[in-house]
């Protein structure tokens, strides 16, 4: 797989990564808290600021910027791995496995419209797969916090948002395996 990447100093990038066979292995309490634990200290390596997220069964959403030296690629290339040993480590599985599908999907944020459209994706992604029925009822994402911040009005996302409505969804979440 030849992906050219595209780094802009100080953007915010989506990021979209998806587990091999679409496994839903973060529906497990503790392998979602590893996968966060990890996060976390990929950003002690790789600062970053985290702008939006969401966390599924088999993928995540993230917007982040990178804030120190690193770019996205050097936080995915972080987090992949440190994740993969230590999940390995807890299942008591050793040798090699091919946990994540190969690559991730990213794109640079380019204007406040675009950065509007990605926030609402991260934020009705669990909606659009039939997780949850509205974007608050989901733990794992930073709907609440962009609530707080009166982000969105009242009842977004109770139905398909406009900035979605002719969203294709089927090319960021496409299995990179096949």
């Amino acid at each position: 797989m030849n992906i050219r990447r595209y780094y802009v100093p100080n953007a915010i990038v989506f990021i979209t990564q998806v587990v091999a066979g679409r496994q839903p292995i973060f529906q497990h309490a503790p392998y979602l808290a590893l996968l966060l634990t990890t996060l976390r200290k990929v950003k002690e390596l790789h600062p970053f600021v985290m702008v939006g997220y969401v966390f599924l069964p088999e993928h995540f959403h993230l917007m982040l910027r990178p804030t120190g030296g690193s770019n996205f690629s050097d936080i995915m290339h972080s987090l992949k791995p440190n994740f993969t040993k230590e999940y390995k480590q807890l299942i008591g599985v050793s040798g090699r496995m091919n946990f994540w599908q190969k690559g991730f999907w990213d794109h640079v944020i380019r204007n406040e419209s675009d950065f509007q459209r990605h926030l609402d994706y991260i934020h009705y992604n669990p909606v659009h797969h039939a997780l949850a029925d509205k974007p608050e009822s989901w733990p794992h994402s930073s709907f609440p916090a962009w609530q707080q911040r009166r982000a969105y009005p009242e009842r977004w996302g109770w139905a398909t948002p406009n900035s979605l409505a002719a969203y294709d969804w089927n090319a960021v979440e496409a299995d990179h395996d096949k």
